[in-house]
């Protein structure tokens, strides 16, 4: 009995084993046909991510705004759908120009002015001069301005909602903004939508800077510059491409599915110094612009209550975003108002 127990158990060591090395084999075989499918400078990660923190903003009609974390293929940990500061208490809200997970719903730019009242001014150079952003962004933004924190989005995610920022500089200053696509399916870029339980949601930014005296001094348009540094779902990894700073999905699939678990996603790390006024964005893309029709916004009163500043007949603010407005979910923006 004992001879017979001692094979038995040989035998199933041995199957163990074999089964084992079969599943490294499998894993290496995974890595390896990614390297071989992927041509560029991200690393790559595959289904969906371990969520870390659920709810950070709860909005009856909203929908969920957790933050996940995810190991890439070359062992890397990413945060998804992005680090941001929503947390950070050290970071200023913008004020709400239109919100109503908090019913804040103002009907004009001069109902939202006159509840908000006196705005808080970021104060960057005692001697500057004040200067006020409107912004409409889907879904979040944070910005600095010469590198000091100025306002962050009230809503990660939805209900749709539009924000204004003021702040005292000199120019010429620069603003520099993260914006973020949330995603319901932490790393894979999707959200249910239009019958499909992971579908790639979209993002897009529009912004007016005024003056003391409300005159339009900038808006976004092709000058600024715009990088991805977040892009999900690829169902295929040879759609993608580069060329030189220039990172490219547009011919990778946004038809999405009903299961995610095998789409994957590009991560680039951030440059620590982004939202300074010395970062060198020279070899960065310009950003792309977009029509209000290809964004979405004809239906959502946090836009269409205010198109007399974000639409103004003599200086009228183009959407923007990086190279693919469906498939990029983190995106850095700069400009230089001289």
């Amino acid at each position: 009995m004992k001879h017979k127990s001692y094979l038995l158990i040989s035998i199933a060591l041995i199957m163990s084993c074999a089964d084992n090395k079969t599943k490294t084999k499998s894993a290496q075989n995974s890595t390896a046909e990614i390297a071989v499918d992927y041509k560029g400078t991200a690393s790559i990660t595959q289904g969906i991510a371990t969520t870390t923190a659920e709810d950070i903003y709860t909005c009856e009609r909203g929908r969920k705004t957790d933050v996940g974390e995810i190991t890439s293929t070359d062992g890397k940990k990413w945060v998804v759908p992005a680090a941001t500061n929503y947390t950070n208490t050290t970071f200023p809200f913008a004020a709400d120009l239109f919100n109503s997970c908090e019913e804040k719903k103002y009907a004009s730019p001069q109902e939202a002015l006159s509840a908000i009242g006196t705005p808080n001014t970021i104060e960057i150079d005692e001697d500057g001069e004040v200067f006020t952003v409107y912004i409409f962004a889907d879904n979040y933004f944070e910005m600095y301005v010469n590198g000091v924190a100025v306002g962050k989005d009230k809503v990660p995610f939805t209900e749709f909602n539009s924000s204004m920022v003021s702040f005292k500089v000199q120019k010429p200053f620069t603003i520099a903004m993260k914006l973020v696509d949330w995603e319901e399916h932490l790393g894979v870029g999707c959200e249910a939508n239009r019958g499909k339980d992971f579908h790639a949601g979209d993002g897009g930014m529009v912004a007016v800077i005024k003056d003391a005296e409300n005159n339009i001094i900038a808006t976004t348009d092709e000058k600024w510059k715009a990088q991805t540094y977040y892009t999900a779902p690829i169902t295929d990894l040879s759609c993608v491409s580069e060329e030189g700073a220039y990172r490219y999905s547009e011919n990778c699939d946004t038809s999405g599915g009903q299961d995610g678990s095998e789409f994957y996603a590009l991560h680039w790390e951030l440059p620590n110094d982004w939202m300074k006024t010395d970062f060198d964005d020279s070899n960065w893309p310009n950003a792309s612009t977009y029509t209000n029709n290809t964004i979405g916004v004809n239906n959502k009163p946090a836009y269409t209550n205010f198109t007399s500043i974000f639409d103004d007949a003599n200086d009228d603010a183009q959407f923007i975003w990086s190279t693919n407005v469906v498939l990029d979910n983190e995106v850095l923006v700069r400009y230089t108002i001289n």
